[in-house]
């Protein structure tokens, strides 16, 4: 039995980790213990869940808890091989359908406006900060993001990413600078500040840079409102939302229109190609007949 180690925020870190992180794609990948014809990860039968749990507990003695397992197979995706024909026939039945279309153009949308990638790989976070952090000094946010979005040859992932690096940097001095003639400057909360300036709040039940399972109140405790949205805020980010769905349903009602309009067009072709053939017929039938009757 393999043992994974979790660190302060109950997420698994080192080699065991990795072992973990593959393990839960084979049960993933388990078409008759998690079947993939469900709509999502909350109409799947908790027996199936349970299932998958306790398969994992026979094989990994595990410190993060049952509800971090549950969440990180949620996250990750079926794939075909193995899949019984039925699940694939109910799958492709849902993402055919409008809400399975709505949804795609939703994740379409949202990876269109990510502007970088980090290159962690099949690292999490928490296993990236806990094989970098030496005589137990801890890896702040900050050179976690430096850490993660550099190519091996150090240079920065993309243009965007060296501008974010850029500026993080500076607001760093800034601060540094600051806190040498203030000391009411907590050093501490320092990464969280410039983050928060430089990349604005938070989104609501994630940290950023943290990965899966670490939320703002379990990460910054009560100063968490800090690096939340305020309300103006999250009255625009609703907005912002409200306005993307309207977008959506405006492209889809135009394909819809679109795709009318040419169903339209090849019935009226359809149309025209079968008279063509009646006058056709008429004329053939009307040259038999005076064929069989000519003019006495």
């Amino acid at each position: 039995m393999v043992k994974v180690t979790r660190n302060s925020h109950g997420q698994p870190v080192g080699q065991e980790a990795r072992l973990l992180a593959g393990y839960l794609g084979i049960i993933q990948r388990n078409a008759n213990m998690l079947p993939i014809n469900y709509e999502s990860w909350h109409n799947m039968p908790d027996s199936n869940k349970n299932q998958a749990l306790s398969n994992i507990k026979d094989r990994f003695a595990l410190e993060v808890s049952d509800a971090y397992i549950k969440k990180a197979l949620e996250k990750l995706q079926n794939v075909p091989p193995g899949m019984l024909r039925y699940q694939l026939e109910d799958a492709v039945r849902f993402w055919n359908s409008k809400k399975g279309e709505d949804r795609e153009r939703v994740g379409t949308s949202s990876r269109q406006k990510q502007k970088f990638t980090h290159t962690a790989g099949s690292r999490s976070f928490a296993c990236v900060a806990h094989a970098e952090a030496s005589s137990g000094e801890k890896v702040g946010r900050l050179q976690l993001f430096d850490i993660t979005h550099r190519k091996k040859d150090g240079t920065p992932m993309t243009s965007e990413a060296a501008e974010i690096m850029e500026k993080l940097k500076n607001k760093k001095a800034e601060y540094e600078a600051t806190a040498s003639i203030d000391s009411s400057v907590n050093f501490e909360d320092i990464d969280n500040r410039i983050i928060n300036e430089v990349l604005g709040p938070e989104r609501y039940g994630w940290v950023r840079f943290q990965g899966s399972s670490v939320n703002p109140t379990q990460y910054f405790g009560s100063t968490s409102h800090q690096y939340m949205p305020s309300g103006s805020q999250s009255q625009a980010e609703v907005q912002r939302l409200k306005d993307q769905i309207v977008q959506i349903q405006a492209s889809a009602d135009e394909q819809i229109s679109q795709l009318r309009a040419e169903a339209a067009a090849r019935e009226a072709e359809q149309n025209r190609k079968y008279n063509e053939l009646q006058l056709q017929l008429q004329s053939m039938m009307t040259m038999f007949q005076q064929f069989q009757n000519p003019p006495s």
